[in-house]
């Protein structure tokens, strides 16, 4: 041991236990284990330094001729059993860390006033010779007292222990817990902190949440699921509705496949039927715009059927009109035709019927007629790198082929039936005149056009390359050194 450190012991350990904080807080949490090392390694010197000038932290200080250096020898020593528990827990800390991750933080906290705990004892029996068993017996009474003005803390301690032990759920999971919903943020001493979907913060004491009832929406991973209820006419044929909820299930793209969705009949009474559609979507973040494009397309499907949705503002039962008659007052494009115009147009639509997998419209025709779903679901085709792909799905009162009539422009994708579907067709011939005499419709199909374009063009371009990044380290394990 160099002679500095072997003149001056006490002023070296306390520079050593100086250097262990300096080097704690300099050095970035990112390097954890860079720290655990330091640590370690200014421990072995500490204890090196004390054990070699005779200051052994299982006996009494010496220097008893000399009260001064007896002092501080003594705080030495204690500091010493301080420590270690702390670099104990450290390392502990670190291989929970790898094993069980955030998830074990409050064991990591409680095993660690444990060791401290132990430390302090170790400390009072071997360094200050006290009497351990009475100590024992009066802190044994004292932890009764703040046991009791405790209860409910203590409640939440040891249920938080449970909680973090059987893993009902993790540090970003979606969970309910007794109605309240949200993702876990934090799980600490006390309480389940969750940050709700409205973005507040909800504190469920940990006591509460180890008797509610849990839902965890993350389990099993990547698949959440959602419901949709819906009342129709108790006039209206279930199996004319069950058909046209499955049609709008094919035309939810967001919804997975496996498990599949599925439509069921959930009551009844004199006033309606109430169905529900149940389905699982891969992200948290998809269910609210999931549950609302559902809704929409339930609408527009149930609508092409002939059924409605029940309205207590509903009126009298509207006149009887055509399929063709109905499918302008439903489109957006065409809705602000005037009557008379609806009457006239309708009569120049005719119905064309299409088998799942026939081909409606195909990519580099140019369409000399424009397209009206009136029902069913039709898949959209992009060709990307020689392969076609899904790029999206189209439903009642949607149209197809407005690149060939505004300017004879051929369709970018194929355009297949999904399911079995009916359309309305309307001539070119029939159809430019109108646009040319109503702007207001031709702006529409002309922005729908450009809308669609652009996202054609989105979907299929190859994603800008990221330079990879060079440096010294990059170079380096390019040649594998």
């Amino acid at each position: 041991m160099p002679s500095f450190i072997a003149d001056h012991p006490m002023l070296c350990a306390v520079a050593l236990i100086l250097i262990d904080i300096a080097v704690w807080r300099l050095i970035s949490p990112t390097l954890a284990n860079w720290k655990l090392a330091a640590r370690l390694v200014i421990f072995a010197v500490f204890s090196a330094v004390l054990f070699n000038d005779g200051m052994n932290p299982m006996q009494a200080a010496p220097y008893a001729d000399d009260t001064t250096l007896h002092l501080a020898a003594t705080a030495l020593q204690i500091g010493w059993w301080l420590f270690a528990a702390r670099t104990l827990t450290v390392l502990l800390g670190a291989v929970m860390m790898q094993r069980v991750g955030h998830t074990g933080r409050l064991l990591q906290d409680l095993l660690g006033a444990v060791i401290f705990l132990i430390a302090i004892i170790a400390a009072m029996a071997y360094v200050l010779d006290l009497p351990v068993k009475g100590v024992l017996a009066t802190s044994g009474a004292v932890a009764i007292i703040v046991g009791l003005a405790l209860q409910s803390t203590l409640s939440d301690v040891f249920s938080g222990i449970v909680l973090n032990t059987t893993k009902p759920y993790q540090i970003d999971d979606w969970i309910s817990i007794d109605g309240t919903e949200g993702r876990v943020t934090d799980i600490d001493w006390r309480a389940t902190r969750l940050q709700t979907s409205q973005g507040s913060l909800a504190v469920i004491p940990n006591s509460l949440a180890a008797k509610a009832k849990i839902i965890n929406f993350s389990r099993p991973a990547d698949m959440f699921g959602l419901a949709v209820s819906l009342q129709v006419s108790p006039h209206a044929r279930p199996q004319t509705v069950i058909e046209a909820l499955e049609r709008a299930m094919q035309g939810c793209r967001p919804l997975l496949a496996q498990p599949a969705p599925s439509v069921a009949f959930k009551a009844s009474t004199g006033s309606g039927v109430e169905y529900e559609i149940s389905g699982f979507v891969p992200a948290m973040g998809l269910k609210r715009e999931t549950r609302n494009q559902l809704y929409d397309l339930a609408y527009r499907h149930l609508q092409a059927a002939g059924v409605g949705l029940l309205s207590a503002t509903e009126g009298s039962t509207p006149p009887a009109v055509s399929g063709a008659r109905a499918l302008l007052e439903r489109s957006s494009i065409f809705s602000t035709l005037r009557q008379e115009e609806k009457d006239t147009f309708s009569q120049n639509m005719t119905l064309h019927t299409y088998r799942a997998g026939d081909m409606i419209l195909a990519a580099g025709e140019v369409s000399d007629h424009l397209f009206i779903v009136e029902s069913g679901v039709v898949s959209v085709l992009l060709l990307k790198d020689g392969h076609k792909f899904e790029a999206g799905r189209m439903g009642p009162g949607e149209v197809i082929g407005e690149a060939g009539i505004l300017s004879d422009q051929a369709a970018l994708a194929d355009f297949t039936a999904k399911t079995f579907c009916t359309l309305y067709r309307i001539e070119k011939e029939y159809l430019k005149p109108c646009l040319d005499a109503r702007h207001d419709i031709g702006e529409a199909m002309k922005a729908l056009l450009d809308f669609r374009v652009h996202a054609a063009q989105a979907l299929t371009q190859d994603a800008p390359i990221v330079p990879a990044k060079k440096g010294f380290l990059q170079w380096l394990r390019n040649r594998g050194l």
